[in-house]
């Protein structure tokens, strides 16, 4: 019995972690890089979507695809209940057979927002032209009480963030 609590305690830890942090993450290497510039005319360059609008689709019952473009390590952690895991590093090998409609609404995100709008612009240079990047992320629908799936045991959750 307390191996199983232990257990439980540990994967929501590492759940929480994987999205939201403990603590508020410094800012990533990139944002002071060329790479700061490429992610900005991808976000220029394509639709963007709030976690709400996501929200909303699924609520609502429209036909779209949620498109994780996480490495596999983070997407097994926690993700969007449904959503496909296509790593960006993959994509172009990978979403012929995942998705085959050009035509198909994809909602495509990542942790912040960052590899969504990247990996959007990519989609769309492929034919993909409803692809739509969610520019907040994984860590705003955390923080938003949306339910995350597990990998690790298979179950839909909520994590509640830290009160600060």
């Amino acid at each position: 019995m307390k191996q199983c609590i232990l257990a439980t305690v540990v994967v929501f830890s590492m759940i929480a972690a994987a999205f939201a942090g403990a603590e508020p993450a410094p800012q990533p290497k990139w944002m002071t890089s060329p790479a700061k510039e490429l992610v900005d005319k991808a976000r220029a360059a394509t639709r963007q979507a709030t976690i709400i609008d996501l929200k909303a689709a699924l609520d609502g019952g429209k036909d779209v695809v949620v498109l994780d473009v996480r490495e596999p390590n983070e997407y097994e952690v926690a993700h969007i209940p449904g959503a496909i895991n296509v790593p960006r590093g993959l994509l172009e090998f990978s979403i012929w057979t995942v998705v085959p409609n050009q035509e198909q609404t994809l909602y495509v995100y990542c942790k912040t927002g960052a590899r969504a709008a990247l990996a959007t612009k990519q989609l769309n240079e492929l034919g993909y032209k409803n692809a739509i990047a969610v520019d907040t992320g994984g860590v705003a629908w955390v923080k938003a009480g949306y339910p995350v799936q597990t990998s690790i045991t298979d179950e839909e959750i909520v994590i509640m963030p830290a009160q600060r």
